[in-house]
């Protein structure tokens, strides 16, 4: 049997046996998920609120930005607390201090230690005990309870909307006066606070961990970590050393073939169609994305430095820290995608130097979709987040309130549609190629089955509706974030990369098919139920959890080696002489090899094991990872392609080699400056307090508002400041590129 064969087959089987878990662990998802009572009552059978009254305040959070505002369940924004663990923390307060001065004391802390513990263990066993009858859909709570409920609406209804005494407090979390300004919203809101807190302390029927694996950490609530926690731990370390032996040995065994480069670049000889060249303008867009990108996250950083002000400006009264961490973050994804997906418009016809009939028009109406995609998804968010729109009109066209995904549903559907439509642009000009039956067969069918991954899994995205259980909406969330975005992204680049290089006479197309096919095994092996590792805490049975653990230490397997990949792609930049011209973009993929293993490996592993994710999730070792990750991965991959082409197109023109080699070391090293002197001591720091106090602590303005704090914050503009400027150098490079062609070709009719 040819290798070829074997690797589809092991291909054919990973996806599918992969899938048919996530399937049934989804199901499961959806039987077990913390249940949404339909009516709340006090001890005597009064109705407090409703179930319709959860979900609205669900849609109120979700308005107001969501998990762009502190976070729930540990998922959303840093600096804000997490909503669950701060309404929980502050309830035990409220109840110990309450059955305190019963006792005749001041308050809990003044009381003798005797009777703290005999107190605690009275709030433990009211508070962790689940009082909800599944037949009737009532979830009855004690008159203490309900008092502790209205004592943390009025607490929540001043900071958010104004008043008491915590200006400072709101400034501290950047949450602008009148985040929310309906009261009934603000009512609603309480109550899924109320529902989502829970839901992390009320035990699962016939168990004695919470819904939510006994997350945030509390001792007050009795939320502590169980053994489950180390168990897959220590298994998830286990399957890691495996994983990594059977690859070294797999390594050494199949040696690199050597190849002998052209002695002239095979790119400058193809045919530049018109739709080809109509690709250039997505470049000029991705280019500004990335500046407008940038300068969102400058202010959203500043805002954790000057709470609702930049330099002393009100900015955050046109521009609140929701809007601007929305957009940064959704930006990031925009212009990364669209310089993968311009990078396939480009490649497509350069397979024969043809386009298929109207293949520039579909070029152009592409990307003209795409800038009203970006603009009204934009527009939408603010204006959601201003609160100027009703609960369906946000769901619709505003913000949804889920990080990565909250474009509204109506342009989460104009976006699939555009996706479809870049299939069918990718689809027709490679027709003919397979016809021919090409040696590149293999390469260009795991092309195209990226190439629809892509459309076809940012269709989960639809999956969930307006009022969705918050745990099966980020089941679903994650199907988009990390099988979309961290997984057949990934897989598509793989696979430009293999097949730029083979173009280049770099690669042999059999060596290369083999190598790519194999990766992408491997990659998808651990991948797709690695997505499980972002659900321990989210209201998920705990298989969900072991899969997690277990398949998420594969996803590191192939990164130990990612050295090899990284000296590959240096010794081909050195190969022949022709290939200084392609030093910068090579030097890019270098690039993300190098943040592939520090950024998802080092910093990913850093936090995906059960026990560290108990202590971490929601701390700054999660945008420790992210920024490395995302930026450093698919960002410098993104930048990588756009040059690639670039240089294609350019063609004629001298590049200023050293305002690109500038720009390339300031990113790199400005986004290494922002990890190591501020996102990782923050982020380790807060670990420590998480381990020692709680969740509640670790994000709370009394931690982060210490001076060492504060000062680590300050520290993070150094490496801004250098990311930013060569940031900068890039968008001038790439319009220098631009100028420069347009003096050319007036100088050549000049001549004429």
């Amino acid at each position: 049997m040819k290798t070829e064969k074997k690797l589809w087959i092991a291909f054919s089987l990973v996806v599918g046996i992969s899938f048919a878990v996530l399937g049934y662990y989804g199901y499961e998802i959806y039987q077990q998920a913390p249940p949404i009572p339909e009516r709340v009552l006090d001890e005597d059978g009064t109705v407090l609120f409703t179930g319709q009254d959860i979900r609205n305040g669900q849609n109120a959070w979700q308005s107001m930005g969501g998990q762009e505002v502190g976070s729930i369940w540990g998922h959303g924004a840093y600096l804000a607390p997490d909503w669950t663990a701060d309404w929980l923390h502050r309830e035990a307060l409220f109840f110990l201090d309450r059955m305190a001065g019963e006792e005749g004391h001041a308050d809990y802390e003044s009381a003798p230690e005797e009777t703290q513990a005999a107190l605690k263990s009275r709030l433990q066993q009211q508070i962790r005990e689940n009082t909800y009858d599944p037949e009737t859909e009532d979830l009855k709570i004690s008159s203490m309870r309900y008092e502790a409920f209205q004592f943390l609406s009025n607490y929540y209804k001043d900071l958010f909307m104004g008043g008491g005494q915590l200006e400072d407090l709101r400034n501290y979390y950047s949450i602008p006066e009148n985040a929310i300004k309906d009261p009934q919203r603000m009512a609603d809101m309480n109550a899924f606070f109320f529902w989502a807190s829970w839901a992390c302390v009320t035990e699962r029927p016939g168990e004695e961990i919470s819904y939510t694996h006994n997350w945030p950490s509390d001792e007050l609530i009795g939320n502590k970590a169980t053994g489950d926690l180390l168990l897959w731990t220590g298994f998830s370390v286990i399957m890691l050393l495996f994983g990594t032996g059977v690859l070294v040995f797999y390594h050494a065994r199949n040696k690199e073939e050597e190849v002998d480069a052209p002695q002239e670049d095979p790119l400058m000889r193809q045919q530049i169609t018109p739709s080809m060249r109509a690709v250039e303008k997505y470049f000029w867009v991705v280019n500004l994305l990335i500046l407008v990108q940038v300068i969102m996250g400058v202010i959203t950083a500043h805002y954790g430095v000057e709470g609702n002000l930049l330099y002393g400006f009100p900015l955050a009264e046109v521009l609140p820290y929701a809007a601007s961490r929305t957009w940064h973050v959704q930006l990031a994804i925009y212009w990364i995608a669209t310089a993968w997906l311009a990078t396939g418009l480009y490649i497509g016809p350069s397979l024969t130097g043809k386009d298929p009939k109207f293949q520039k028009l579909g070029v152009n109406f592409l990307f003209i979709a795409l800038l009203v995609i970006v603009v009204g998804s934009m527009a939408g968010q603010w204006m959601g987040i201003m609160q100027k729109m009703g609960y369906v009109e946000n769901f619709w066209f505003g913000h949804q309130g889920y990080e990565y995904v909250g474009l509204g549903r109506f342009w989460q559907a104009f976006l699939l549609v555009g996706l479809f439509i870049w299939l069918t642009l990718m689809v027709r000009p490679m027709i003919p190629v397979f016809k021919s039956n090409t040696n590149e067969k293999h390469l260009l069918t795991m092309f195209l089955i990226s190439c629809a991954a892509i459309a076809l899994f940012f269709a989960a995205g639809l999956m969930w509706g307006r009022q969705t259980n918050l745990a099966i909406a980020e089941y679903w969330r994650w199907w988009v974030v990390h099988l979309w975005v961290e997984g057949f992204f990934e897989v598509f680049a793989t696979v430009v990369a293999a097949f730029l290089f083979t173009r280049m006479g770099l690669l042999h197309i059999r060596s290369a098919s083999s190598a790519v096919i194999f990766a992408t095994v491997i990659f998808l092996a651990g991948g797709i139920l690695g997505t499980f590792h972002h659900l321990y805490f989210t209201g998920t049975p705990k298989a969900v959890m072991a899969l997690g653990a277990t398949f998420s230490a594969l996803e590191v397997v192939p990164l130990v080696l990612i050295g090899f990949e990284a000296f590959h792609n240096y010794r081909l930049s050195k190969s022949t002489e022709w290939l200084r011209d392609y030093k910068w973009p090579i030097y890019c993929l270098i690039s993300v090899a190098f943040w592939n293993f520090l950024g998802a490996g080092i910093f990913g592993f850093l936090i995906n094991p059960p026990i560290a994710l108990y202590y971490m999730q929601g701390l700054n070792t999660t945008p420790l990872h992210g920024h490395t990750a995302l930026f450093g991965v698919y960002g410098m991959l993104g930048i990588g392609l756009m040059l690639f082409v670039l240089r294609s197109l350019y063609r004629h023109q001298v590049w200023n080699n050293k305002l690109i080699g500038f720009s390339f070391w300031s990113i790199n090293i400005g986004l290494m400056l922002m990890a190591v002197l501020s996102l990782l001591p923050v982020g380790l720091l807060q670990t420590v307090a998480s381990v020692n106090e709680g969740m509640w602590y670790a994000r709370s303005a009394e931690f982060l508002q210490q001076p060492i704090m504060d000062t680590l914050r300050w520290l993070r503009v150094i490496g801004d400041t250098v990311f930013a400027i060569g940031i900068l150098a890039l968008f001038a490079f790439v319009i220098g590129l631009f100028y420069d062609k347009k003096k050319v070709k007036s100088r050549e009719k000049e001549l004429v």
